[in-house]
């Protein structure tokens, strides 16, 4: 414990001195005005969040104890849970929970921005025009006007794989990192692929695609693909953050955070625009 309350103390020193030494460098720079050569310093703003940094891991060790290293693992698949007499995948309970989320919000938006909507669109309604306006430029340049269905259920897929994103923001497992999850999904698209191949070439056109049978391969393989690309994305995600909480311990304060950012934010936001770019990439070549 001596130790732990040392290393904090020395934390809030070097924070102190990192922060009087930014201040004096801050004027410095900014008495030079358009004179000053050097770039904004940026050395003593490093110097001061690491001794809050360690100040901060200390505290937070003396006041909640030092929690002991466990082995690193990670499970494939999904907790499971008994509820009701049913052995229920967590991935199932956590998509429920999202699809009631996004069932209550369209209900919220139906009786409020929609029931209002004005000729000049203003706040919460600019933003959903914004958002049907690009989805269905977007879809109609990839694969021509195929009806209002097509970008109602990319929309639907992009919503449900940012709903996962927040949920993996609380440290729960994203529905998306679970390989039945991503095939279902890919299912959906693979019906759909040969839906709009068969209704806008016919039974007769769509047949003779398959004259090939390397074509009969490929479009067998399409959901295979699409299932396994997004879950090895998204367990890939899971796992480089497991592994840095792992490697840093009790020190995994701040740090852990800004990375997630990226993984859980911004990863899953990549992968829902290419599951949506690689749907209409394969819609586009069953009509064309």
């Amino acid at each position: 414990m001596t130790t732990r309350i040392i290393l904090a103390a020395v934390g809030a020193i070097v924070a102190l001195a990192g922060w009087m030494w930014r201040r004096s460098a801050l004027a410095q720079w900014q008495a030079a005005g358009e004179n000053a050569k050097k770039k904004k310093p940026r050395l003593p703003t490093v110097v001061m969040l690491l001794g809050i940094w360690l100040a901060v891991v200390k505290v937070l060790e003396l006041a909640f104890g030092v929690k002991p290293r466990e082995s690193f693992a990670v499970d494939i698949w999904a907790d499971r849970i008994d509820l009701g007499g049913f052995s229920l995948s967590m991935t199932v309970v956590y998509t429920w929970i999202i699809m009631a989320a996004l069932i209550l919000l369209a209900l919220v938006l139906r009786l409020t921005v929609i029931r209002r909507m004005t000729q000049v669109p203003k706040g919460a309604q600019n933003v959903l025009e914004i958002c049907v306006e690009n989805l269905c430029k977007y879809t109609k340049s990839n694969v021509g006007d195929l009806g209002d269905n097509l970008p109602a259920y990319l929309f639907m897929i992009a919503m449900f794989m940012v709903g996962s994103a927040i949920l993996e923001l609380f440290g729960i497992r994203a529905p998306t990192s679970d390989i039945t999850m991503t095939f279902s999904m890919a299912l959906m698209t693979f019906v759909l692929i040969n839906y709009y191949g068969l209704k806008v070439k016919g039974f007769g056109g769509r047949l003779k695609r398959y004259r090939n049978p390397m074509n009969i391969v490929s479009d067998l393989a399409v959901p295979v693909s699409l299932a396994c690309r997004l879950f090895g994305n998204m367990l890939g995600g899971l796992i480089v953050m497991d592994l840095l909480y792992f490697a840093m311990g009790n020190y995994a304060v701040a740090l852990p955070s800004v990375v997630g950012l990226y993984f859980n934010v911004f990863h899953p936001l990549i992968q829902a625009f290419i599951f949506v770019t690689l749907t209409l990439t394969f819609i586009g070549e069953a009509v064309e």
